[in-house]
Formats: structure tokens, sequence, C-alpha cells
């Protein structure tokens, strides 16, 4: 990804005459991002082999609990030992890394125009904005439960931001009855950008409607839509050791179907996972290893990431606590483990704040760099999660922005020719003196630096002038900006009308309830 710089179009004088604007303009490129950062370590080499091979015991003398019956009986096809009283699943090593070497190293993504199109595969770098929150927030119309006009909204908000690459389940719209929710919901998300939409596991006639829908809109065949992977899901198991019903199918219709799973156990230590960080993430390991093997042997080389998203409890409340030292260990050491098995995968980031404050910003961004530093392709929650995900916040989403463009920013390479070593700049300038006015200043201070999104570097004289607002407080008018200033992808009228039959059809026929 590299900046460049342009110019501007031919503008009018009072002649009439066209005249050349010669100031450059910075242009920024945040759509295909590749890590900079050498992973880190927080284990040594035999300490994430003891953990990878204490997952394999777990699964092999444990065993998951696998509440769905076409689960059960693939993993018993594949030669695990089921116990049909107990729903017991006992995993033997030799499935697991048959399963492991099976599972894709590069996933592309296929959006709704090339642009949209991303790649995951370890060493890129992808951020997706916060989701699953029951609540929407902001400072005009406070802490409510997320509607469908709430959802609208924030996918043109990440639609507009090229940082954020795919479009998430920020809010649950509570408005619309779960058993059309998920028809009204994904023909938003295709009508208003073109990037990678999400569909929610609830089962496979709610799946089979999303994959309809998705196929209308990209103009293909349901057939067809399985040689591309054009969407994602999320499947978070129950820890510890249980795979309930809509998880285990949801791998299962996605695997199928050749649409991307991102398996994640949600292991807080304390709670429900061992205290111990290494203890976490054996659990997490062996849950995770469970889906990908359950994912391969639905249809071997199908798409699926290694899912984490490790951190601790408050041990004096039992909430949730994100971006503490343990979420960053954690994330590390998650890091090491997919590296092991050497797939992509994905991290969590998010705050346990109640607003969006210094606490929520630390927490962020504590947890980002914990993504980053680990060497994850994609990071969920990177923007506006509040609450430990009760709550997304149009603000906090701006105010993350202005992170995660930085951080796209720091997948910029660092250029060092001749003429940006500067020696004609620094001959020109005598000793004491400065460069605001060398050459080589005044050819580039339009295209140099990175500019802000909400911060602001004034004085305090003229911050106070201004009005003294807090970044949260600027962060309201420019949300406010970007949703009326959204224009959505132009789509083919015909296409509209045929999701809008489709939609209309299945609302009729009374849609379809979510399985529990």
């Amino acid at each position: 990804m590299t900046d460049a710089a342009t110019t501007r179009s031919p503008r009018r004088t009072r002649s009439g005459r066209a005249q050349i604007d010669q100031k450059p303009v910075r242009q920024t490129n945040y759509k295909q991002l590749r890590n900079p950062f050498a992973p880190q370590k927080v284990f040594s080499d035999d300490e994430v082999e003891n953990i990878h091979q204490t997952a394999l015991r777990v699964l092999q003398e444990l065993g998951m609990r696998v509440l769905l019956p076409e689960a059960r009986a693939l993993f018993k096809k594949a030669g695990a030992l089921v116990d049909e009283e107990t729903n017991m699943v006992r995993i033997g090593s030799e499935i697991v890394e048959e399963a492991v070497s099976a599972a894709p190293r590069s996933i592309t993504m296929k959006g709704g125009s090339p642009e949209c199109d991303v790649l995951l595969e370890p060493g890129s770098l992808v951020f997706i904005s916060g989701a699953g929150c029951p609540h929407a927030t902001d400072r005009e119309r406070g802490r409510r439960p997320g509607t469908l006009n709430d959802l609208t909204e924030l996918i043109k908000l990440t639609d507009g931001f090229d940082a954020l690459h795919m479009l998430n389940a920020a809010v649950e719209p509570q408005d619309i009855p779960n058993q059309v929710r998920h028809l009204q919901v994904m023909q938003m998300q295709l009508g208003v950008s073109n990037k990678v939409p999400f569909v929610f596991s609830r089962g496979t006639p709610q799946i089979e409607d999303n994959f309809e829908l998705i196929a209308i809109a990209r103009g293909i065949t349901r057939e067809e839509l399985e040689e591309n992977c054009w969407t994602k899901t999320v499947i978070n198991t129950n820890s510890p050791r249980q795979l309930d019903i809509p998880m285990a199918q949801g791998i299962i219709d996605f695997a199928r179907a050749n649409q991307l799973c991102v398996v994640t156990p949600f292991c807080l230590s304390g709670a429900m996972a061992p205290i111990t960080v290494a203890g976490g993430l054996t659990l997490q390991h062996a849950e995770a290893l469970a889906g990908i093997t359950l994912s391969q042997t639905a249809r071997p080389g199908a798409p699926v990431l290694y899912g984490s998203f490790a951190s601790n409890v408050d041990m004096k409340s039992g909430a949730p606590a994100f971006g503490t030292p343990e979420h960053v260990k954690s994330t590390l050491g998650s890091g090491q483990l997919a590296r092991r098995l050497d797939l992509p995968w994905r991290a969590g980031g998010g705050s346990a704040s109640n607003t969006n404050d210094a606490q929520a910003a630390h927490e962020t961004e504590m947890a980002a760099w914990a993504a980053v530093l680990a060497g994850c392709t994609m990071l969920i929650h990177s923007a506006g999660w509040l609450e430990g995900g009760l709550s997304l916040s149009y603000e906090k989403l701006i105010t993350d922005m202005e992170m995660l463009q930085q951080f796209a920013e720091l997948c910029t390479p660092v250029n060092a020719a001749a003429s940006d070593l500067a020696f004609d700049a620094i001959a020109e300038v005598e000793p004491g003196g400065h460069f605001f006015a060398a050459e080589h200043t005044m050819q580039r201070y339009r295209t140099e630096f990175y500019e802000p999104l909400v911060a602001d570097w004034s004085n305090f004289g003229s911050w106070t002038e201004a009005g003294s607002k807090t970044a949260d407080e600027r962060a309201t008018a420019i949300w406010k900006q970007r949703i009326a200033d959204h224009i959505p992808p132009n789509k083919d009228p015909a296409i509209a009308e045929a999701l809008a039959a489709y939609v209309a059809k299945r609302t009729e026929e009374g849609g379809t309830l979510p399985i529990s």
C-alpha cells in the first residue's frame, strides 16, 4: 500500500480562463493491508508445542459435547469415538492433523466489486467493526435497543471507511421479527455496500435464504456461489467443551457451501476457562481444533479461520474484561498457536467501558496492538464496541477509526530514496534554522503526514475559541455528516427488484425461526 499525490482539476478564474491548481492532494489506500511487524512471542516454542499437545489430549481423552446429531455422525465417520448417550465426542490427534492439513492457507473473499475483494492469509491485516451488540448508543439519541435503522446507519459508516474491510453485524435489529430479520438485514447490506456481508448461523433455512440473496445480488446461480467465497459467519463454541446445535449446523452449512467460517471459542479465564493464560489457551486451542475438524470433515478444503477471543473476567463481579495484560498475552499466544497450525486467524478487540472515554480508548488500543503484534489476519470488534459487546457506539466507531487508520498508515512502506534522505534540504537550512519554508517541505507538506479524522491538533486558545469540544463531541458531527454523505453503490435496478421480490415471497411464507 502506498500514498500518492495528485493535482486538482482545473478551476476557472474571473476572466473565464482555466487555471491549473497545482497543489497536491493526499491520497490513501487502506484496502489491502500487509502487517509490517514481526510476530511477537509470549511463550517459548517448547511451551507452544506443549499447549498444542495438551489440547490434542483434551480432545482425545476428555472430548467435546456435540449436541447436533449430524455433527456427531460426521465426527464418527472420520474415526472419532462417539457416545450417543452423553453426546460426547473424542477426537484422535490423527483426525485433527488431517483436518488442519486440509484447511486452506489463503482465502479470497469476493465482494460486489473487485476493489471490495479481501485476501485472508498469514501476513494480511483485515479490520472489522464491533458486532453482535443488542444496543446502539450515541450522544444525541442515547442508549437503546438496536433497530434496523441503527444497523443501516452503521453499515453506511462501515462502507465509507477503507480501513474497515468487511461488513459486520454491528447491532441486532430487534424491531424486526426473528423469522424475517435475516431477510431484511441481508437485503439492506447488499443494497448499502459492495463489501463482503455477514451471515448469522441460526439454522439451515435462514442460512440458505442468505445464500440465495447473495447469489441474486452478485448475478450468479446458487451453484456458482460455491465456486468462490462470498460471505462469512462467526461460530462461537460454548466453552468449556461444548458445541451447540446452531453453531455446529453453521459450521457444516458454511463448509458445504464453501463459505468462510470463523471458528472462535470465547474463553474468559476464571469463568468459562482455566484462570491461567496457558490453561485458557489450551482450552481455546482444543475447541478451535474441534470446530476446524468438523468443517474439514464436512468438506475438505472449506474456508475456515482459526479464531481466538481469550481474555479474563473481573474476579470481583464476574464481568468480562478486555484490553487487559491477560488479554494481550492471550492474543500473543494465540498467534503462536495459529502459526503452529500455519493457518490464517482472527483475534478480538473491544472494551468493557460503559462509555466512550479514556478507558474505552485504552482498552481497545491495547487489544488492537496485541492483535497486530501477534500477526492476526482478521481483527473483529476493532471499532465501536462498548460494555463488553452490549452496545455499539457511533462516536466510538469514529474515534476508533482514528486508531485503525493510523495502523493502516503503519502498513505503508517508509520511503528512503535519495529525495527522501533530504540532503539538499539539510544543506539549504542554516544551523539553528527551521525547515518550514525549505523547498523540500513546500513540495511535500500537503502529502507527507497523516491527516487526522477526529483528533484536534490546534493550540489551547484555538481549541477554546472553537467550543472546547472533546474528541467524543467532535465524533458526533463526523458520523452524522458521513451518514448524510453516503452514496450507495450503483446497482442494477433489476437486482434490487429481484432481492425485494425474494424477501417479500419468503416473508409471505412466514420466514423461518432461528434454531436453538
